[in-house]
């Protein structure tokens, strides 16, 4: 086929269009189809060849720049043959004949479908142009209005469809929150002005008009006997109940006011309120109370006890949430403090600040006015406990020892301090503590002490302890084994004692003195009259000379010196290094122990013995002896010279216990050698007379051999014919045995058979009469049952039946009797004869019907 626009001619198919510009004019004209169209030299195919626009059923399109048309629908033409065209305009075509589009036509909005409006839909529209409705209501631009369905929407050039609406499903206790967008009337016929707000309650559904805007579905809040509602009012309006509410109040709404509540527009939710219920064994204050007036009294407390269920009012609140009532036991009490005037019970005037104690047993609830401030249990004391106590009016301490005490409102415990190094010999060792990190990592671990509690102490035995009240000035000392409590101005007196060896003074802090027998250890350096330097390791044996019963000066002296060890070391050290001094290394040797001895206890006036004991004055100190452990020579020269000496000492009388072990020797090997000679003689004796007799034995052997085989011999064989008689009669008897034992076990399983027989069939016929008998049963049962099922009347029917149709039957004919014979049968007519003679005149209506039957 050839192209049209290289061979221009156009074949134009029906409901087809072109647009053709005649170039000597510039007029562009329509063609349309069917037909051929030949283009001429000075005209040019625009469009085409197009389609005719089709608009089924319930359709439009919108034509932009259409052609104007007369009153009877023709299209106008200027001089110039153009198309007249109302440009920027439109027009909205309905379901028509195809048409073309002239030219200047466009189509802006293609075929489409007519929107369909369902129920509880619509469509908010707004006027574009001045125009008049159907109706004749002159509709101005801007105006806006909906389109309700159900229905279809014709669209006007002159209105916009802005959007669709559905409707809002409202269920019973629901409301929905509309504002108003311009002042319009609503459709309760309530003026509205603009941004105003409302609420629209009706159920079901609720299709707001165009001027109104949905800003929300309210929920109702459910209410119950244990919820409220707190509302306030955000500017002044009626409520739903008709109250009138000022803006900023505040109120709650019930269950009792209503089960569901949907709030107005002009309130706001501040929150739930849950109910306050309140035992029989509990009370709350409410603070800022609300008065009858409805008013909050503020700065008023009020009290409620229960048992009671309440709502708290807005504004109010619990100072302490809800409390539970006070249940004092004997031991018990509560300390109150007054914060308002007022008169308790009615009867004592409490004034502010005043501070007094409720004891129990009882129940209590503190009044508005007042305050718990402390609740306090008595403290159990036994005999060896007490506690510290201070009175806050007067700041006197003292302490409760040995019975169960109860603070008042003017005492509390009073924590007494102790110095650091009391409480690390409280917590480890009473008696000693060293400055070691083993201790000081055992402090760390001790958890801290009651410091309310009365300090106690336990004297060891042998020992005393020295405590010094510093309120009174005087000291006093516990000698043990004793308990010691220590009183709020008392302290311990810390003994600082020297330790180690050499003795470092410092070294040992210590609560009691022990009064020994104890011992110390020190080493002491010393040097000879020929300049030999020693080091002595000692160790000395000391307790102190007093009594329980000397008087308190005595017994004071034992503290007067607070390092005695250090001391009494140093004083033995300056008698032992002056006694030495005097005295050549080799004498020091030979003699150190009296030496040393001597220069501490010195010798008896008159005697060279020496004394037994030295006392020191100062504090009654004795000591009773001392034990020399080690001498080393501190240089070292004359550690070596002695050290030789002691090798050559040593060789010495290693030499000559070697020769006396060697005389020794050679003597013991002489005697042995003698008794072994002695022993050898004896023992050949004694060889010979134990070979006489084995020959003696060998003879005898074999004289017992020879006789010995020919009686074996013999007794074998008896033995053998013995046994193999005694073999036969066992033999014998026991197959007699085991024949009897057959023939009784055969028996026994024959008769068990016969017997299990016997019992089978016995078993067969019982089951044999027992099935019968249920097949009986069964058939019997089973025939009640029909006959139960059909019932007597009805086998009565069925075997009369036969019969009773027959009657049935005659007296459906008439007949009252009949006889029926096959003329073979005699019949007895006598009788019947003699009753047609005896009424004839009458005849019966039985003969009357064998007549007819005979004939």
């Amino acid at each position: 086929m050839a192209d049209p626009k290289s061979s221009g001619v156009y074949r134009i198919p029906p409901y087809y269009y072109i647009h053709v510009l005649d170039q000597n004019s510039n007029v562009p004209r329509l063609e349309v189809g069917p037909k051929t169209f030949v283009k001429q030299d000075h005209e040019k195919v625009l469009l085409g060849p197009e389609k005719h626009i089709i608009i089924p059923p319930r359709h439009y399109c919108v034509i932009e720049n259409p052609a104007m048309r007369d009153k009877k629908g023709q299209v106008l033409i200027d001089t110039h043959g153009q198309v007249r065209l109302l440009h920027a305009d439109l027009a909205i075509k309905f379901t028509q004949e195809p048409f073309p589009l002239f030219p200047g036509e466009v189509l802006k909005q293609a075929v489409t479908p007519l929107k369909v409006i369902e129920p509880n839909c619509a469509l908010r529209l707004r006027a574009v142009l001045d125009f008049v409705d159907e109706a004749g209501t002159p509709i101005k631009a801007g105006d806006e209005w909906l389109f309700e369905g159900p229905g279809t929407y014709y669209p006007r050039k002159e209105v916009a469809v802005e959007e669709q609406i559905k409707a809002t499903i409202l269920k019973p206790t629901e409301a929905v929150r509309l504002r108003a967008k311009k002042e319009m009337i609503d459709r309760d016929g309530q003026p509205r002005e603009t941004g105003e707000e409302w609420l629209n309650r009706t159920t079901g559904s609720y299709l707001p008009l165009a001027t109104e805007e949905v800003v929300k579905v309210v929920q109702p809040i459910v209410l119950t006997d244990k919820k409220a509602v707190h509302l306030r009012a955000i500017r002044t309006f009626k409520d739903t109940f008709g109250n009138k509410r000022l803006h900023g109040e505040e109120w709650l709404i019930y269950a009792k006011d209503t089960e569901t509540y949907i709030p107005d527009v002009y309130e706001e939710v501040v929150g739930d309120i849950m109910v306050t219920a309140l035992t029989s064994r509990q009370y709350c204050v409410i603070l800022d109370p609300v008065g009858k007036n409805g008013k909050p009294q503020l700065g008023r407390k009020e009290l409620v006890r229960g048992e009671k269920t309440f709502f708290l009012q807005p504004g109010e609140k619990l100072a302490k949430g809800i409390q539970d009532i006070y249940v004092l036991e004997e031991d018990e009490g509560l300390i109150l403090k007054c914060t308002e005037a007022f008169k308790e019970d009615g009867k004592i005037i409490r004034s502010p600040g005043d501070r007094w104690m409720i004891r129990g047993p009882k129940d209590y609830i503190p009044a508005v006015e007042s305050e718990v401030v402390l609740r306090r249990k008595a403290i159990p004391l036994d005999v060896n406990e007490g506690i510290y106590v201070r009175d806050v009016k007067t700041g006197k301490i003292r302490s409760v020892i040995g019975n169960t005490y109860l603070l008042t409102e003017n005492e509390e415990l009073w924590e007494k301090e102790l110095p650091v190094q009391t409480e690390q010999l409280l917590n480890l060792d009473p008696r000693y503590f060293e400055d070691t990190e083993k201790q000081q990592q055992q402090q760390a671990l001790i958890p801290p002490r009651d410091k309310s509690k009365v300090i106690t102490y336990r004297v060891p035995h042998n020992a005393a302890v020295q405590m010094y009240d510093y309120k009174a000035k005087k000291a006093r000392i516990v000698f043990g084994p004793e308990l010691v409590m220590l009183g709020p101005d008392e302290q311990f007196t810390v003994l600082n004692l020297s330790g180690g060896k050499p003795k470092f003074p410092n070294r040992i802090r210590a609560i009691c003195l022990l009064l020994g027998p104890e011992f110390s250890s020190d080493i002491v350096t010393i040097e000879s009259a020929d300049h030999a330097r020693l080091s002595l390791k000692l160790s000395y044996n000391w307790h102190f000379d007093i009594k329980h019963d000397d008087n308190e000066k005595v017994v004071a002296s034992i503290f007067s010196v607070p390092d005695f060890i250090g001391d009494f070391c140093k004083a033995i050290a300056a008698r032992i290094r002056g006694a030495v001094a005097g005295v050549n290394f080799d004498d020091f040797h030979k003699n150190s122990a009296r030496i040393i001895r001597a220069s501490v206890f010195g010798i008896e006036k008159g005697t060279s013995k020496v004394n037994n004991r030295f006392v020191f004055a100062q504090n009654n100190l004795v000591l009773t002896s001392i034990d020399i452990q080690s001498v080393e020579p501190v240089d070292q020269r004359t550690r070596e010279a002695l050290q030789k000496s002691v090798q050559l000492a040593i060789e010495i009388t290693t030499n000559s216990q070697e020769a006396h072990a060697k005389h020794v020797a050679e003597k013991t090997e002489q005697e042995a050698r003698g008794h072994l000679e002695r022993q050898k003689i004896h023992d050949e004796a004694e060889a010979e007379k134990e070979r006489r007799n084995l020959l003696l034995l060998n003879a005898l052997s074999a004289a017992v051999e020879a006789t010995g085989q020919a009686k074996a011999e013999a007794q074998s064989r008896a033995e053998s014919a013995k046994i193999e008689g005694e073999a036969a009669v066992d033999t014998a008897r026991l197959r007699a045995e085991a024949s009897r034992i057959e023939a009784e076990v055969e028996l026994y399983r024959l008769t068990k058979a016969r017997e299990l027989e016997l019992e089978y069939s016995k078993l067969t016929s019982e089951l044999e009469v027992d099935r019968a008998q249920r097949m009986t049963n069964i058939e019997i049962e089973e025939f009640q049952k029909h006959v139960a099922a059909i019932g007597a009347k009805t086998i009565q029917a069925i075997a009369t039946s036969g019969p009773d149709m027959q009657v049935k039957l005659l007296q459906s004919l008439g007949i009252k009797s009949t006889l029926i014979t096959d003329g073979r049968s005699p019949i007895n007519l006598f009788n019947t004869a003699m009753s047609m003679v005896g009424n004839i005149q009458q005849p019966t209506s039985a003969t009357s019907s064998l007549l007819s039957t005979t004939n």
